[in-house]
């Protein structure tokens, strides 16, 4: 039960941390699980690409399809309604984290 209710609360900073990431660089699904990883966050790829997806659906990232060997690799990149979106969950976090942190 406990497992649940963190994914569940992870979820939300996980997609804080694709907007943060996809702003400064293009970045591609197995780039970001491994970024993740080095957080602390255990997701894979049939998590990840989903998320992506929606994420993409919502306006929030934009994605490009680029040749790589011969493979199709797909980099996301924030929009500007996903750059807004992460300003306001900066604000969000930051507020929250001085909040629990006194």
């Amino acid at each position: 039960m406990e497992d649940k209710v963190l994914r569940k609360l992870f979820l939300g900073f996980i997609h804080i941390h694709i907007l943060h990431h996809a702003k400064d660089h293009p970045i591609y699904g197995v780039w970001m699980v491994e970024e993740l990883r080095e957080h602390g966050y255990t997701i894979s790829p049939g998590t990840l690409y989903p998320i992506l997806h929606s994420m993409e659906a919502d306006g929030l990232l934009s994605k490009e399809d680029v040749n790589m060997d011969g493979k199709i690799r797909k980099y996301y990149t924030t929009t500007v309604k996903g750059a807004e979106v992460l300003v306001e969950a900066r604000k969000k976090a930051y507020e929250l984290f001085k909040e629990i942190n006194d």
